[in-house]
């Protein structure tokens, strides 16, 4: 979860990928050898363009869609001097309230990371 000025940010994925059009917490695999941290800073420049910093982790979970995925979420900020995020692989872009979230139509996993955030 990128936060920034109350708000955090969510992503909605494309219409033609796996979950089409659910909103998400911007995230991804983890390389081999690589830490759960280096892997969130690497997937939020690849998705979204911008560089962040870990601010603090959220509990791990696992959810099972088709496979059993282990989600590790972090709370993190724009790093100084950051670009703006850009949707490079979602279809849109939310600044949006922890309030708000609830409303929109969240994917499944990332309903345990709002939990937890909150």
């Amino acid at each position: 979860m990128i936060e920034r000025d109350g708000h955090v940010l969510a992503a909605q994925r494309p219409a033609h990928k796996h979950l089409a059009l659910k909103w998400e917490f911007p995230g991804g695999k983890v390389e081999p050898d690589e830490t759960p941290e280096a892997a969130i800073i690497r997937e939020i420049k690849e998705e979204l363009g911008c560089n962040v910093i870990v601010t603090r982790a959220l509990p791990r979970f696992t959810h099972a869609y088709a496979v059993l995925i282990e989600m590790i979420p972090f709370v993190c900020h724009l790093a100084p001097g950051s670009p703006e995020p850009r949707p490079l692989e979602h279809i849109a872009l939310q600044w949006v309230t922890p309030a708000e979230l609830p409303a929109l139509d969240l994917a499944a996993a990332d309903l345990p990371v709002l939990n937890s955030y909150r």
